[in-house]
């Protein structure tokens, strides 16, 4: 199992429904709002870390999310 944390900066505005989106995706183990430079955390777990990879690359391509920044954990 390979997880990954990720920071996420949201537009103004959007962060509550970009937190739902999250929540809904099943690879998401736990996703919180935070005041700071990033407006989301959100833990993920996948099989592989090709899965992992794929996974982080269609939540930066979200609408309304404008950055982020991937931990993977060792």
């Amino acid at each position: 199992m390979e997880t990954a944390f990720v920071l996420l900066n949201c537009e103004l505005g959007f962060e509550g429904n970009v937190l739902q989106l999250m929540k809904a995706i099943p690879e998401v183990k736990d996703a919180y709002g935070l005041y700071g430079v990033y407006d989301i955390i959100i833990r993920l777990e996948a099989d592989t870390r090709e899965d992992l990879t794929d996974l982080v690359n269609k939540i930066k391509q979200m609408e309304k999310i404008h950055s982020t920044l991937t931990m993977v954990v060792v």
